[in-house]
């Protein structure tokens, strides 16, 4: 299996759960790995071969920077649903991290892997 992958796509957006985070956003760190079977985008050396990662990073920034979630775990699983439905992607692992979100750390976030239902 080949991977596409995204490192520490930041996005503002509103999250958590105390009062002052539902007032303004905060920045969340996106790790992203996709399965893409890359040979026919290599052989052909075209995008529209290729899972394009630009399209896959400026759908997640307009929804991310768009959405109000109280969870990560939520925002999570909305993620993986986009890539995973709209992408045309079989396998995709997150990590979703809110970087200063716990005092004397510097990310704190969930790790999860999701698989396409056929």
């Amino acid at each position: 299996m080949d991977i596409v992958y995204i490192r520490e796509l930041g996005v503002r957006t509103i999250i958590g759960i105390y009062d002052w985070e539902r007032k303004q956003k905060q920045l969340v760190s996106i790790d992203l790995e996709m399965s893409s079977d890359i040979r026919k985008a290599a052989e052909t050396d075209s995008i529209e071969s290729a899972l394009d990662y630009k399209a896959v990073a400026k759908r997640l920034i307009d929804f991310v920077g768009n959405s109000e979630f109280f969870l990560i775990e939520t925002l999570a699983e909305n993620i993986t649903e986009i890539v995973l439905k709209e992408f045309g992607v079989r396998w995709v692992k997150l990590k979703l991290g809110k970087p200063g979100a716990v005092t004397g750390s510097k990310d704190v976030g969930v790790v999860i892997e999701r698989h396409a239902v056929d």
